[in-house]
C-alpha cells in the first residue's frame, strides 16, 4: 500500500477543523502534519515568504497579493473564516463621530493595510457612504504578509511599543477596526446599527464577505491532480464531524442554516467583491477572477 503524502500544515482550531487535528476525520491518501502557529496570521507571512508550508491557512487578500507577486501557491474554497463587517469598525463611545462621513480627514487603526478585513470596511465605506479611503490615514502596526508591497502615502507606521487600541482609547486614533482587547463598554460601531446595516447590504449585494481560505504549494498540485479534491473532501468532512457551532453561526439570521459553506456556488460573490475592494485600493493590480486565484479543477 502506497504510504499517504505528508503535508506540512498551519490551519487554526476551528471546531470546524479540529477533526483534522484530532484524527476524527483521515485519509488513505493524505497526513497532515500540523505546526501550531499563534496567531494564524503568523503562518500567512511565513508561506508567502518563504513556503515553510504545504498546506496553510490564508487570508483572501494576502492571496490574491501572493498571485500578483508571482508566489507559487493556489487556494481551495474552503473558508474558514468569514464574516459582515460593518460591526468591526469603531470609535470611542464620547467620540464626535456620528457616523462613517465624519471619517474623512480622521485617522483609522488597523492592523495592516492589506488585512482583509480592512479591505471590505474600505470598500463598504467607499461603496455605501461616498467616504473615499485616500481621504482617511489609515494606522497600521505592521506591514504586509506578502514582503514586496509598499503602503500606500496615505499608511503610517506606530512606533514600537505602541498599541492601536491604546492609541483609540487616548484619542491618538480617531477610529479602529477590528482591534483586539478592547472594553465593549467603552466603544461603539462607527456604523449605526451596524448588524441591520449588513444584512441590508445582503440583500442588496449578495455577498457574503470572505476572509479565511487554503492554500497549497502549486507544485503538489500539479504532481497530484487528485489532491484538491482530496482536500476538499477532508475539510468537509470534518465540518461535519464538529462538536460544536463556528462563532459565525451568530450570522445565520441573515445567510441562512449554514454559516459557513464551502465550494465555489456559495462564495464565488463573497471572493470577488473582496478582490475588486483589493485592486481599487491599490492592493493588486486588477480584480483576478477566483479562477485565477483558486484550483481550476475545482471551479
Amino acid at each position: 500500500m502506497t504510504a499517504p503524502l505528508s503535508l506540512r500544515t498551519a490551519v487554526a482550531s476551528y471546531p470546524h477543523a479540529v477533526g483534522l487535528k484530532d484524527g476524527t476525520v483521515t485519509s488513505d491518501r493524505v497526513r497532515l502534519d500540523f505546526e501550531e502557529v499563534n496567531p494564524i496570521t503568523r503562518a500567512f507571512r511565513r508561506m508567502v515568504r518563504t513556503l515553510d508550508f504545504d498546506l496553510c491557512e490564508i487570508a483572501l487578500t494576502t492571496l490574491a497579493q501572493a498571485h500578483a507577486y508571482g508566489k507559487p501557491i493556489t487556494g481551495l474554497p474552503v473558508v474558514l473564516m468569514r464574516g459582515f463587517h460593518h460591526g468591526a469598525l469603531v470609535c470611542r463611545r464620547d467620540s464626535p463621530i456620528a457616523g462613517p462621513a465624519d471619517l474623512v480627514g480622521k485617522r483609522v487603526g488597523v492592523r495592516a493595510f492589506s488585512q482583509t478585513t480592512g479591505v471590505w470596511v474600505r470598500g463598504i465605506l467607499q461603496s455605501d457612504y461616498g467616504v473615499d479611503p485616500a481621504s482617511v490615514t489609515w494606522v497600521t502596526a505592521e506591514d504586509a504578509h506578502v514582503q514586496e508591497y509598499p503602503d500606500p502615502p496615505n499608511a503610517a507606521r506606530i512606533a514600537p511599543g505602541q498599541g492601536l487600541p491604546a492609541m483609540l482609547m487616548a484619542g491618538e486614533i480617531d477610529a479602529g477596526i477590528a482591534l483586539a482587547g478592547l472594553d465593549t463598554a467603552q466603544v461603539r460601531t462607527v456604523i449605526p446599527d451596524a448588524d441591520a446595516a449588513a444584512a441590508d447590504w445582503f440583500r442588496r449585494t449578495g455577498a457574503y464577505p470572505v476572509n479565511h481560505v487554503i492554500c497549497v504549494r502549486n507544485e503538489l498540485l500539479a504532481s497530484h491532480e487528485w489532491l484538491a479534491a482530496e482536500l476538499m473532501d477532508l475539510f468537509s468532512a470534518a465540518k461535519q464531524a464538529a462538536r460544536e457551532p463556528p462563532v459565525e453561526a451568530r450570522w445565520e439570521p441573515i445567510v441562512g442554516a449554514d454559516p459557513l459553506p464551502y465550494g465555489f456556488a456559495a462564495n464565488r460573490r463573497g471572493i470577488e467583491l473582496c478582490v475588486k475592494f483589493a485592486a481599487q485600493q491599490g492592493l493588486v493590480p486588477t480584480a483576478y477572477r477566483p479562477e485565477d486565484l483558486f484550483a481550476a479543477t475545482l471551479t
